[in-house]
């Protein structure tokens, strides 16, 4: 696992390490108390996928064209 706090990762890495969580957490050859605080890991980290998606989503939805369907823009996201 990372060092790396999750809410400072980007989606790449977040998801790279989801991969290895994912994956330490089938072969089942982890103790316990180590899967329990894999899958907690894992939980966050899935987590800060889906945050960032929809950030990317947000962003691609703002984007405004002119009459041919060229991009011209971005309209401010809220929230953001």
């Amino acid at each position: 696992m990372s060092d790396t706090p999750v809410e400072e990762m980007t989606f790449e890495q977040a998801m790279a390490e989801l991969e290895q969580v994912v994956g330490q957490l089938e072969r089942g050859d982890v103790a316990l108390d180590d899967s329990i605080k894999l899958y907690e890991r894992g939980a966050a980290l899935k987590k800060r996928c889906e945050k960032k998606l929809k950030e990317a989503e947000e962003k691609v939805a703002a984007i405004t064209t002119d009459g041919d369907g060229n991009a011209t823009g971005t309209k401010p996201v809220e929230g953001m």
